[in-house]
């Protein structure tokens, strides 16, 4: 009996793994309040605490593929909450797999409009595949700070 219900989990499990895999993914609504909750962040302990906090991947700004990221208006990374590596580095000349020069599209519409979304291909720090994303952000005070979803490939 122990060996049937073993087998009946295993099997359950199986079929509703790609079910699960979906609600993985953060979802669009998600990444605005991640963003707006940053900002309110800023607003009320200062930029550094929460600068401080991104990089040392605080839960409060980390949740499963969902992470905040915070550049100069030069494109300087002041807070990754995802990759140390990105920590501190200027990203201004950077392309995507495709040759997207993303972060300098970033720039010009944060100084335009203040806020946006756009989409490119980036690393997916879960999974560590490729992927399309969509990248909301918006500028406060002589930052960018942005916070994306990624989706499956089709």
């Amino acid at each position: 009996m122990q060996r049937l219900f073993t087998a009946l989990l295993a099997a359950l499990s199986f079929l509703l793994l790609p079910a699960s895999a979906q609600e993985s993914r953060a979802t669009a609504d998600e990444a605005v309040a991640m963003v707006q909750k940053a900002i309110k962040d800023m607003k009320a302990n200062g930029k550094d605490a929460v600068f401080s906090e991104i990089n040392n991947f605080s839960p409060k700004y980390k949740d499963r593929d969902l992470y905040v990221t915070i550049m100069d208006m030069n494109g300087k990374v002041l807070a990754h909450g995802a990759n140390k590596k990105m920590q501190g580095q200027n990203l201004h000349d950077y392309k995507d797999a495709n040759g997207k020069l993303y972060v300098q599209e970033r720039l010009s519409v944060a100084k335009k409009s203040g806020k946006g979304w756009q989409d490119y291909i980036f690393l997916n720090p879960v999974n560590k595949e490729l992927e399309p994303k969509k990248m909301y952000f918006e500028a406060y005070e002589g930052v960018i700070v942005s916070a994306g979803v990624y989706q499956p490939k089709k």
